[in-house]
């Protein structure tokens, strides 16, 4: 009994259900066109007066909305976008890094690290030797970190040793009568760095100069362009340029700067003695104070319509014309 007038209660339901559906559907009365067009007419106007408010409304939930769940996967994908393979932090790791003479290109610390007792004597003793030091807050460290436990330090390793700038003296003069080394003043592209540092090698520089500030380190993407002439080719870190410019005249280098604006073509000059080739940034060239250092300004002479070089172009040439 159960069964059979829940089977009459759907097939009534069912019928009634396609009776309505269509006349809703395929009816052919004008009228009840009509009656449904001002139905319509007045739920449209209601849907439009409902969507206004809404729409006002709306955009400020969606926003919070996104940005509260998607806020921590943007957050996590910057961080696998950025390589830290080099880069130490933590307290006791950073420590290590420091007593075990690893090459180190920078380091960021706060300012309790750096006048921490453990730490001072070795930051002040790195920071003369040429290393990059920081003192940044603990929110901008943890911005670099990308939210790691850092504990107040961090460091990014160089790819390669440095040397001082007396041991580059003397050593570039060791093996050759007159040496020629190249000094960057603010080239901050790793990519060109690299490429001037493969075109030094090859042409038979003796070292190069790279200033604390303002200048690439000796990073991974370095190392990569350079192509492995980095193994072969020493590099020193000075703290001041200009004061490393003035120890090297002390001791027979003869600056040249390369220039746009340079009097003398390069193709014109021949001096045989130990020499420093200073290669500026593309933008803004060889800064006004470190011009006043060079003995000459030499420019390269193009034929073209192009009015400059890349950086690491500019180098090359520069040491194919000095060492011909």
């Amino acid at each position: 009994m159960k069964n059979s007038s829940k089977k009459n209660y759907f097939e009534k339901n069912s019928k009634q259900y396609k009776k309505n559906s269509n006349s809703n559907f395929f009816s052919k009365n004008t009228n009840s066109s009509k009656n449904n067009s001002s139905n319509n007419l007045s739920k449209s106007d209601k849907n439009k007066s409902n969507y206004s408010s809404l729409k006002r409304r709306k955009p400020i939930a969606i926003s919070n909305l996104e940005f509260s769940n998607k806020s921590p996967n943007i957050y996590q994908d910057l961080s696998n976008k950025k390589n830290f393979d080099d880069w130490i932090w933590g307290k006791h790791s950073v420590f290590e890094a420091l007593t075990s003479n690893r090459a180190i290109n920078r380091i960021w610390c706060t300012s309790e690290i750096f006048s921490s007792e453990k730490f001072y004597i070795l930051l002040k003793d790195l920071k003369s030797k040429g290393v990059l030091i920081e003192e940044v807050s603990w929110n901008r460290l943890s911005q670099l970190t990308f939210g790691a436990s850092h504990q107040g330090v961090a460091l990014q390793l160089a790819c390669s040793k440095t040397i001082s700038l007396e041991k580059l003296i003397d050593s570039s003069k060791k093996n050759s009568a007159n040496p020629i080394i190249l000094a960057l003043d603010g080239i901050t592209d790793p990519h060109n760095v690299g490429a001037i540092i493969r075109s030094a090698e090859a042409f038979g520089c003796k070292g190069i100069i790279i200033p604390q500030r303002r200048s690439a380190g000796l990073t991974g993407t370095v190392a990569k362009v350079a192509a492995g002439a980095l193994e072969h080719l020493p590099v020193s870190r000075v703290v001041n340029l200009n004061r490393a410019l003035e120890e090297l005249k002390k001791n027979g280098f003869l600056v040249v700067g390369l220039s746009g604006e340079g009097q003398l073509s390069i193709s014109n000059f021949d001096e045989k003695t130990p020499i420093v080739v200073i290669i500026g940034a593309e933008d803004k060239g060889i800064s006004l104070l470190t011009q006043k250092k060079c003995d000459f300004l030499l420019s390269i002479p193009l034929k073209g319509k192009t009015s400059s070089l890349n950086a690491s172009v500019a180098a090359a040439i520069s040491l194919f014309y000095l060492t011909s």
